[in-house]
C-alpha cells in the first residue's frame, strides 16, 4: 500500500519552456468582445476535438508549411497539380462526431483554411478550392450538418495567413505582414471568406483565428456572428504547452497527438492515453480547456492510432466526465500527483489522483483491481460532514464480496486530509488500471482559505 502526500505548491513541471508574456490576455482591436456569458459556457465545455485536414495530407507533411521556403517548381506543382488526386471518398464526419464524442469532447474545431490557402469549402472567391478537386464536394458543409447531428458545438479554424494568394502575386509563402502593397487586398479576402462561412452555414459557436491579422478579424467576426466565440484572436491559447500556474479567465491550450498537426503516415511520435488523460487533467485543474487534434488520412479515415487514443480516452470519460465537464478550478490546482477541480457551486471537489503506484514490477503507474491505496491532502479540510467515494463506483461494502471492504475511510490528521481507497470497479480485463483514479469529496474546505 503507498502512501502519496501532495504538495501545497503548483507543480513548476511544464512539457516545454514557456515564457510569461506569451499568456499575457491580448488587447482586444476594438471595443467588440466575446460575450460573457458565452465565455462561461465554453469553459463548462472542457474537451474539443481539433481536426488538421487538407489536400496536402496526401504527401504526409506538415500541413501547409512546405510552402514556405519551397522553390518555384514546388509550388507550380503544389498548387496546380496536387489538387488534381485529392478524392477523399471515405471522408464520414459522423464518424469523426462518434469519435469525439465518445471521447467526451463537446466542441470540434476544424481547418476551414489553413495557411496554404485551400479552401475546405465552396467558396466563390477562388478556384483553389475543394469543388475543383476530384472529390467535388463541400467538405465544410458536410462537417457542420454532422455536428448538428450528434450535438456537437460547431468550431471552425480559419487561417488569414495565404501562401497561395502569395504565389499567384510572385511573394515569397511567408507570413500576412509580408503581404506589402497586397495587404489591404488579403484583408478584404479573408473577410470575404469569413462572410462566406458564416452566412452559408448557419450559426456557428467558436472560431480558431490563427496568424496574421487576427485581432481586426476578430472584430469582423464580432460584427457578423455576435454570437461566434473567438479563441485564438482573443483568448490567451498557448500552443503545444501548458502553464505552469493557472491562468484566471477562459483559454485553451492545444495539443497534437503526435508530433505533426496533419497526418504523418510514418516516424510519428504518438503520445500514450495516459499521458492524454493526464494533459486533460491539468488543463481543466488550471482552468482551461484542451483542444486535442486529431489529423485524418487523405482518405478521410481517422488514422488506427489516433482512434486508439480517443478510445482509451473515452473509458476513462466515460467514468470521470463529471470532475471534467462543467467544473471551474479551485482555490489551488493542486501538483502533478492530484489535481483538483470542483463544482460550479462549489460544494463537491474532485481530487484527480495521477501519481499512485503500486509494486508494478514493470514499473508502471497502475492500480491493481480489489488494492486499497492512501493518499494524504495537505490541501483539504474534512468538515463533520465531509463525504468521500471513488468516482464511478459503487463502494458499499455489501455489493461487493464479503472477504472486501471496499469502502472509502478518512480521517484529519495533522499533515492533512488522509484518505484511504479501494478500486473495485473493474475496466481492463487483467484487472490493472494505469489511469488516473477520482475521488469525489463533499463538504471539504481548501486548508488554504483558513
Amino acid at each position: 500500500m503507498k502512501n502519496i502526500v501532495s504538495s501545497l505548491l503548483l507543480t513548476l513541471w511544464v512539457a516545454a519552456p514557456i515564457h510569461a508574456q506569451r499568456f499575457t490576455k491580448p488587447e482586444p482591436a476594438g471595443k467588440l468582445k466575446n460575450d460573457p456569458a458565452r465565455e462561461q459556457e465554453f469553459m463548462d465545455w472542457g474537451l474539443g476535438m481539433f481536426v488538421h485536414w487538407s489536400f496536402d495530407s496526401q504527401l504526409g507533411s506538415v500541413i501547409s508549411h512546405s510552402m514556405d521556403y519551397a522553390s518555384r517548381d514546388y509550388l507550380d506543382r503544389y498548387v496546380n497539380e496536387l489538387p488534381k488526386t485529392f478524392n477523399p471518398t471515405q471522408y464520414d464526419p459522423d464518424k469523426w462526431m462518434e469519435i469525439a464524442k465518445l471521447a467526451g469532447a463537446k466542441y470540434m474545431v476544424f481547418t476551414t483554411k489553413h495557411h496554404n490557402g485551400f479552401c475546405m469549402w465552396d467558396t466563390k472567391t477562388t478556384d483553389f478550392n475543394i469543388m475543383n478537386t476530384p472529390y467535388g464536394k463541400d467538405i465544410v458543409g458536410a462537417y457542420v450538418d454532422a455536428c448538428r447531428r450528434h450535438g456537437m458545438k460547431v468550431g471552425y479554424y480559419y487561417s488569414p495567413e495565404d501562401f497561395a494568394f502569395h504565389y499567384e502575386r510572385d511573394i515569397p509563402a511567408r507570413g500576412a505582414k509580408d503581404s506589402g502593397k497586397y495587404h489591404d487586398e488579403l484583408v478584404a479576402y479573408t473577410k470575404t471568406h469569413l462572410d462566406e462561412l458564416f452566412a452559408n452555414y448557419g450559426e456557428i459557436d467558436v472560431i480558431f483565428l490563427d496568424g496574421g491579422h487576427k485581432g481586426e478579424l476578430a472584430q469582423h467576426v464580432h460584427k457578423i456572428a455576435p454570437h461566434c466565440l473567438v479563441t485564438r484572436g482573443e483568448m490567451v491559447t498557448p500552443e503545444q504547452k501548458l502553464p505552469a500556474e493557472p491562468i484566471p479567465g477562459p483559454w485553451e491550450t492545444c495539443f497534437t497527438l503526435g508530433n505533426q498537426w496533419q497526418y504523418k503516415p510514418t516516424n510519428e511520435d504518438y503520445k500514450s492515453g495516459t499521458r492524454l488523460i493526464n494533459m486533460l487533467i491539468e488543463t481543466r485543474a488550471k482552468g482551461g480547456n484542451l483542444l486535442i487534434n486529431m489529423g485524418p488520412m487523405p482518405s478521410g479515415i481517422v488514422p488506427l492510432e489516433q482512434e486508439e487514443r480517443f478510445r482509451e480516452l473515452a473509458l476513462w470519460m466515460f467514468v470521470n466526465d463529471e470532475a471534467i465537464h462543467d467544473i471551474r478550478p479551485c482555490v489551488t490546482a493542486g501538483s502533478k500527483d492530484v489535481y483538483y477541480t470542483q463544482s460550479k457551486d462549489g460544494k463537491t471537489v474532485y481530487a484527480l489522483l495521477t501519481g499512485l503506484t503500486d509494486d508494478d514490477p514493470k514499473g508502471g503507474t497502475q492500480w491493481g483491481r480489489s488494492v486499497r491505496k492512501e493518499v494524504v491532502l495537505k490541501e483539504l479540510t474534512a468538515t463533520p460532514k465531509t463525504k468521500i467515494t471513488v468516482l464511478g463506483q459503487e463502494d458499499r461494502v455489501e455489493k461487493f464480496t464479503s472477504r472486501h471492504d471496499i469502502g472509502t475511510r478518512h480521517e484529519q490528521t495533522e499533515d492533512g486530509l488522509k484518505i484511504s481507497a479501494v478500486r473495485a470497479q473493474r475496466l481492463y480485463n487483467n484487472r490493472r488500471w494505469p489511469n488516473a483514479v477520482v475521488l469525489r469529496l463533499e463538504n471539504v474546505k481548501f486548508a488554504i482559505d483558513q
